[in-house]
C-alpha cells in the first residue's frame, strides 16, 4: 500500500526533480525497447530452430503483446493500490520470471514453453508500460507531451537498434549460413542434434537478462523518482467531467485506444517482418539481421526532429497529421514500387526500403495520440492508461494477420494489411481526437 505522504502535485516539483525523472523514466523506455525488439531476430530465429511456418513464427508477436490486453486493466488496479514506484517493481520481477523460463524451454526445445515465458516478459512490461506512459505524459505542460515522448522513443528505439545486432552477436555464428544451408539434407537425428545446440544458445542471454531485470527492480523501487498525484482533478476538469461515470464515457480515448492498436501493429509488421522481406529476395539472414536496425534509425530521426520541431514550429496534432498520411503513401508504394537498388551494401528490391522508411511514418504517432487521448481524464487517467495500454495487443493479432497472408499470397502481398490500418490513423489525427461525445 502506498503512503500519501509520499504523493507530490505535479506543479510541485522542481526543474532538477522533472529532469531526473525524465533520465530515470527514459531508461526505463530503454529496458523496454531492449526487451521488445529483441523479436526481430527471434523470429527467424524460432522458425529455423523450431522449424515453423510464418504463421506460427509470428505467434512469437501474438505471445509477446496479448499479455497487454489480459494485464493492462489488472496493472492499473496495481498501481492504484501500490503507487508507481512499487508497481514498476513488480512489473522488472515478472519479466525477470519471463527471461528464466527460457531456459527450461531452450532444453527441451519446446516452442510453446518460449511462447510462454515470451507471455510472462510482455505481462511484466504491460505494468511498467501502464505506469511509465501516463508519467512522462503528465510530467509537465500537456503541450509539450509528444516532445517528452519523443525523447523516451530515442532511448526506446535506440534499445531497439542494438538488441537485434547483440542478441544476433551473441547466438548466431559466422558459420550458421552454412549450416542453415545444409539442414534440409541432414538425417532426422543430425538434424534434431543441430537445431538443439541452436536454441541453446539462448539461454546464457536470458539467465543474464533475467538477473539484470531482478536487479533493476530493486534500484527503481528506491530511486529518487517522486510520487505523482494522478487521483486528483481541479475543480474546472471536474466539472468539465460530471455525468461521466466510466471510461468510455470518453469517446477520445476510446477511438485513441483503437489508434494504438493499428499504429503498434503497423510499427512491428515494420520491424519484425523486414528480416523475412529481405529473405525474400534472397538476401541471407546474416546480412539481413541488420535491416530492423535501420528501420528503428529512422524511427530515431522522427523522434530527434519532433524534440526541435514541437511545440516550437509545429502543434502535436499536425506532426501526427504528417506521419499518418506518410505511412498511407509508402504502403503503397511498398506494394507496387519495383526495381533493384544498391544501398548501404545491400543490392534488394527498392520496396525493402519503403519498408525502413515506414520507420519515420511511425515515429510521432505514439506520441502524437497518448496526449490527445488521456486529454481531460483527470481521476480516470491510470484506469485510461491501461486501456490505451490494452491497445498494445495490436502488435499480437496483426502480425498474425500479415503471417497469414504471407503464407496465403506472398510477403509482399501481405503488406497490404497496412494500409486500412493508417487510414483510421488519418482519421484520428484529423477529426477522430476531437470527439468528446458518443451522440451529437
Amino acid at each position: 500500500m502506498r503512503d500519501p505522504k509520499n504523493v507530490v502535485q505535479v506543479s510541485s516539483l522542481s526543474k532538477r526533480q522533472t529532469q531526473v525523472s525524465i533520465f530515470i523514466i527514459g531508461i526505463l523506455f530503454f529496458i523496454f525497447g531492449f526487451v521488445s525488439w529483441v523479436n526481430a531476430i527471434l523470429i527467424p530465429y524460432f522458425k529455423i530452430a523450431c522449424e515453423l511456418t510464418h504463421f506460427r513464427a509470428y505467434l512469437v508477436t501474438f505471445a509477446f503483446y496479448i499479455s497487454y490486453f489480459i494485464m493492462s486493466v489488472p496493472a492499473s488496479y496495481l498501481l492504484k493500490r501500490t503507487g508507481f514506484k512499487k508497481g514498476m517493481m513488480t512489473g522488472f520481477w515478472i519479466m525477470s520470471l519471463g527471461a528464466f523460463i527460457f531456459v527450461p524451454a531452450a532444453l527441451t526445445r519446446t516452442y510453446e514453453i518460449f511462447l510462454m515465458g515470451l507471455f510472462t516478459i510482455g505481462a511484466g512490461l504491460a505494468v511498467l508500460q501502464t505506469a511509465a506512459n501516463p508519467y512522462i505524459t503528465v510530467l509537465g505542460p500537456k503541450e509539450s507531451a509528444a516532445q517528452r515522448i519523443s525523447i523516451m522513443g530515442i532511448f526506446n528505439k535506440g534499445a531497439g537498434i542494438l538488441a537485434p545486432l547483440v542478441f544476433a552477436a551473441v547466438i548466431l555464428k559466422a558459420t550458421d549460413t552454412h549450416l542453415f544451408a545444409e539442414l534440409g539434407s541432414m538425417g532426422a537425428a543430425e538434424k534434431a542434434t543441430a537445431l538443439g545446440e541452436l536454441v541453446r544458445r539462448v539461454m546464457v542471454p536470458y539467465l543474464c537478462v533475467g538477473s539484470v531485470l531482478l536487479a533493476l527492480g530493486f534500484l527503481v523501487r528506491f530511486s529518487p523518482l517522486p510520487e505523482i498525484d494522478t487521483e486528483h482533478e481541479s475543480e474546472e476538469l471536474a466539472a468539465a467531467n460530471t455525468g461521466k461515470n466510466t471510461i468510455f464515457d470518453f469517446p477520445h480515448l476510446v477511438l485513441g485506444a483503437i489508434g494504438i492498436f493499428l499504429h503498434v501493429g503497423t510499427q512491428v509488421i515494420a520491424i519484425d517482418t523486414i528480416i523475412g522481406y529481405a529473405n525474400s529476395m534472397q538476401i541471407p539472414l546474416m546480412e539481413a539481421k541488420t535491416f530492423p536496425s535501420y528501420t528503428l534509425a529512422a524511427t530515431i530521426c522522427g523522434y530527434v526532429l519532433g524534440i526541435i520541431c514541437i511545440p516550437a514550429y509545429v502543434s502535436q496534432v499536425n506532426a501526427l497529421r504528417f506521419c499518418t498520411l506518410l505511412g498511407t503513401l509508402l504502403t503503397l508504394l511498398i506494394v507496387f514500387a519495383n526495381g533493384q537498388v544498391h544501398f548501404l551494401g545491400h543490392t534488394a528490391d527498392i520496396s525493402i526500403w519503403f519498408v525502413v522508411l515506414l520507420g519515420l511514418a511511425n515515429s510521432l504517432v505514439w506520441a502524437g495520440i497518448w496526449p490527445l487521448a488521456l486529454d481531460g481524464l483527470g481521476k480516470f487517467t491510470k484506469i485510461g492508461a491501461s486501456v490505451m495500454i490494452m491497445g498494445l495487443c495490436g502488435n499480437a493479432i496483426l502480425p498474425l494477420v500479415y503471417g497469414w497472408m504471407a503464407d496465403r499470397f506472398d510477403v509482399r502481398t501481405a503488406y497490404w494489411v497496412l494500409l486500412p490500418c493508417y487510414l483510421y490513423l488519418v482519421f484520428y489525427a484529423m477529426c477522430g481526437h476531437r470527439i468528446r461525445r458518443w451522440k451529437p
